[in-house]
């Protein structure tokens, strides 16, 4: 056999089997509360790209520096260091296949450990009009935080309950219920201060964005949006200190936000977990999660529908 063909046969082989770094995975990050998401497209061929959601500030993030290498995903950012201001820190990650999974490190000036990276799983669940609602759930009673705890055992619990609201403090733990749910519909009563933000966790892994936005342009990180994937409609956002309500309604990944009675967003799918993400099982029930680790914020009603067949 010639060598030409001999090493086209080697290439055809190399790229086939990089081809199984494609899809969607979930990267349960060791010893914190929290789950990356990480898309690989491309691979086996000359057009190898990549989204990632775990970098620092939790944006989905297109992939700058990414290749395969003997068998080897990496890829690496490089960012301004939050712990030493002025600091460069180079972040590198990198995986191989084993077992259908992905075996993974992270190495950086900050951090070193070594992940696990599953398939993000099917969801066929569709908001198609064969969900009816069940028996709705009152997941605040006015008087206290009975059914939530604190998600982050090493953050302070700031949360304290006011004039039948709680209210976080600033700063705080993230709260988070002890039930579980798969499709719902939930109406939530807030209020955020000047320059705050908090989010709601819809089954720990996708965040409705809570910020004090009012009359600034639209984005995917603004009030009503699925955090840096969703973009809402119209800012329906009203001015700081006014009590504020979001109806969400969840079916499979495909999500409804109406804000202050307008709908910013119909039936739009979740590509995958946002950076609140702290479970990454997509096709399990999840609970929610109240951001507290952010600004001011106070919730006086969450009632939770469970949407059946």
């Amino acid at each position: 056999m010639r060598p030409l063909l001999i090493a086209l046969l080697l290439a055809a082989s190399t790229f086939a089997s990089d081809s199984g770094f494609n899809g969607r995975w979930i990267i349960p990050v060791p010893s914190r509360n929290r789950t990356w998401w990480l898309e690989v497209t491309g691979a086996g061929s000359a057009n190898l790209k990549g989204r990632f959601v775990g970098f620092p500030g939790g944006d989905m993030n297109d992939i700058p520096n990414i290749a395969i290498e003997k068998g080897e995903l990496r890829f690496y950012f490089d960012y301004d260091s939050r712990i030493k201001p002025g600091t460069t820190i180079h972040q590198e990650y990198r995986a191989r296949l084993a077992g259908g999974k992905l075996d993974g490190s992270l190495h950086s000036e900050e951090a070193d450990l070594k992940w696990t990276g599953t398939r993000a799983p099917v969801v066929k669940d569709r908001d198609d009009g064969s969900w009816r609602d069940g028996k709705p759930i009152d997941l605040f009673n006015g008087r206290d935080l009975s059914g939530w705890k604190g998600l982050d055992s090493g953050k302070e619990f700031k949360w304290t309950i006011k004039d039948g609201a709680m209210n976080n403090g600033g700063g705080g733990n993230n709260l988070v219920s002890d039930q579980t749910f798969w499709n719902f519909k939930l109406h939530v009563e807030y209020r955020v201060g000047a320059h705050s933000n908090s989010g709601i966790g819809l089954r720990a892994r996708y965040e409705v964005q809570i910020l004090e936005d009012y009359g600034e342009p639209v984005n995917v990180h603004g009030n009503g949006a699925v955090y840096s994937r969703i973009m809402p409609r119209v800012n329906a956002s009203k001015p700081a200190g006014e009590w504020q309500s979001f109806d969400i309604r969840l079916v499979g990944r495909q999500v409804t936000v109406v804000l202050n009675d307008q709908k910013i967003i119909d039936k739009q799918e979740i590509e995958g977990l946002t950076a609140i993400a702290s479970d990454g099982h997509e096709d399990q029930p999840g609970p929610l999660i109240l951001q507290g680790d952010h600004g001011p914020v106070e919730f006086r009603k969450i009632l939770l529908t469970p949407l059946v067949k």
